[in-house]
């Protein structure tokens, strides 16, 4: 039996600072926290109780044996993490400037493991077979990931639920006019599509979220999720249904990983069938939840407290 979901992509170790309101040379304590988009979805979806595994790469090296260790810790599946010797795991350091100010400092050089995903190295049976798989725009940036990560979208064939986080990070190219004609591959394969207006921006060359939308659903895509920021989530299917939620009000402690965490719930809502609405409330409460919190993959809330800060109106 296929897990319900699988995730390709970034994975690496975060270093926050135990501190708020202090930038990175006075800080003087830190936390260390699984991290990584594909990671933390994957965390995400299995506080919800969905089974889930992440196929990515690490250093070999004490980070990425703790990696292992978290990841296993929270309930993923680690057999497709696997080492590359010579490369050190990432590291991410970030500053917290509550409510909208969280700097992110990517340690990646000389290259990072998860872009080291060999095609040839792939379970192409296991990414068929499961209820969702989920790729990130990351692993588009440089090969042998952008080949391997095609190759499983080209594999799976919209058999079922394929995901496509846009995940845009200019930092990750080297040249970044270069990256449309690949997300643009990779929409042609995925059934839904997520991502922030700059993301879709990159994606579609459309800004206007409503615009944006349709660009995507012309591109191949069955639901695009355009998020909004202070205005919220548009999510539109092709079949004409739409929904546009609101943010729930939250007092921010840091926004890094309020997106892992609505993808993680969006996954979940659509193995439950929910309709758009319910699905965009929830996504948009369990990434609300993990605003109120320092860390990113330890934060990822359980249905209880999704469900609470739903019926609540507010995260408390």
């Amino acid at each position: 039996m296929g897990y319900d979901l699988i995730t390709m992509g970034r994975i690496g170790v975060d270093l926050y600072p135990l501190q708020t309101g202090v930038p990175l040379p006075q800080v003087t304590s830190f936390g260390k926290f699984l991290g990584g988009s594909a990671a933390n979805v994957a965390v995400a979806a299995a506080r919800l109780g969905r089974g889930t595994a992440v196929i990515t790469r690490t250093g070999d090296d004490p980070f990425g044996t703790y990696l292992h260790e978290a990841l296993k810790g929270f309930g993923v599946d680690d057999r497709w993490v696997t080492p590359v010797p010579g490369l050190p795991t990432p590291v991410t350091f970030c500053e917290v400037f509550p409510p909208d100010d969280f700097p992110l400092y990517f340690y990646r050089q000389p290259k990072a493991p998860d872009l080291e995903i060999d095609a040839h190295e792939l379970d192409l049976d296991a990414i068929r077979d499961a209820r969702v798989f989920w790729v990130t725009g990351t692993g588009l940036s440089e090969e042998p990931s952008r080949t391997a990560t095609l190759a499983a979208l080209a594999h799976r064939a919209k058999s079922a639920t394929t995901v496509f986080d846009l995940d845009w990070r200019p930092m990750f190219w080297t040249d970044p006019d270069a990256a449309r004609p690949f997300y643009q591959e990779a929409l042609r394969h995925t059934t839904v599509a997520v991502g922030n207006v700059d993301e879709v921006e990159v994606a579609t060359g459309v800004r206007e979220p409503h615009a944006a939308a349709r660009a995507l659903l012309d591109a191949g895509v069955e639901l695009a999720v355009v998020k909004q920021g202070p205005k919220g989530v548009l999510a539109v299917n092709r079949d004409g249904e739409s929904a546009e939620v609101p943010p729930l009000p939250v007092n921010v402690l840091n926004g890094l990983g309020a997106g892992d965490a609505f993808g993680g719930c969006l996954v979940h809502g659509l193995l439950a069938s929910w309709d758009l609405e319910k699905t965009m409330r929830h996504a948009n409460a369990a990434g609300a939840i993990v605003a109120s919190r320092l860390e990113c993959s330890s934060a990822m809330p359980t249905a209880d407290e999704i469900e609470a800060a739903v019926t609540a109106g507010a995260v408390k």
